[in-house]
């Protein structure tokens, strides 16, 4: 039944994906906030089928931790689901995101449109420079950055080491980061299709100021990100197993 339900909602996806693109083709031509109703609309539609199709739903903790004007989200990345929340929790912000996503026909114009922080993961310090310019440019009219610091989708209970991107922001922009942890690869893998039912767990952890050094900031951060994504693994999983024993008898 999993796998039957994670079909309907794979089919369902690209479906849904390509209408909202194609209908939201005008809003190119308009200003950058019709573009992100527009994502808002996507995402809660995928939500929406992931909790009637695959009951699989969310919880969003810590948003009493967001600061006011531009800040930087350092959010742990377990899931194409990281990818998609961020529309609904954060407005008018800015991703930084691999540049090969930009050359997706009509979706990559639509993340140029707006205005997100494209980086050549081959450019070695030039293509950080040019990071750094762009995120600045950004954070001057206020808005929040989201990235990811491992730079790809890590499986739970595994890590990769952090990007210096990460620290160059921390260092160049003089805003706060936000630490996010989460559980998302328990659910939806890496690399898998089956959707998993459940509750995925999304917390933002309380804000790094600026003026840490860059060993002392990365240290702060991946203690806080890994740290508190293992325990969200932990009580997500020991709750699966009460329910299956519950099932079970």
């Amino acid at each position: 039944m999993t796998k039957l339900r994670s079909f309907l909602f794979n089919v369902f996806f690209y479906l849904w994906t390509t209408v909202v693109l194609l209908l939201g083709l005008p809003l190119m031509l308009g200003p950058r906030s019709g573009l992100y109703h527009l994502g808002r609309f996507w995402v809660r539609g995928i939500m929406a089928a992931l909790a009637v199709l695959c009951d699989l739903r969310y919880d969003i903790r810590g948003r009493e931790n967001l600061p006011q004007g531009a800040f930087l989200v350092a959010s742990k990345h377990q899931s194409a689901w990281d990818t998609l929340i961020y529309s609904l929790l954060l407005w008018d912000h800015s991703f930084v995101l691999k540049q090969e996503l930009t050359w997706i026909p009509v979706f990559g114009q639509y993340l140029i449109r707006a205005g997100l922080v494209p980086v050549d993961r081959a450019g070695g310090s030039k293509a950080l420079r040019k990071m750094v310019a762009q995120a600045k440019r950004v954070a001057a009219q206020g808005r929040p950055i989201v990235i990811f610091p491992e730079g790809t989708r890590v499986a739970p209970g595994q890590q990769r080491p952090y990007h210096p991107g990460v620290a160059a922001l921390y260092g160049q922009l003089n805003i706060p980061v936000v630490p996010v942890a989460l559980n998302s690869g328990l659910f939806w893998g890496r690399r898998s299709f089956v959707k998993q039912p459940g509750r995925i767990t999304l917390e933002f952890l309380p804000a790094i100021e600026p003026g840490l050094n860059r060993k002392a900031f990365l240290q702060r951060l991946e203690a806080a990100v890994e740290g508190r994504s293992r325990k969200l693994a932990e009580i997500a999983t020991h709750g699966r197993a009460e329910r299956s024993l519950k099932q079970a008898g």
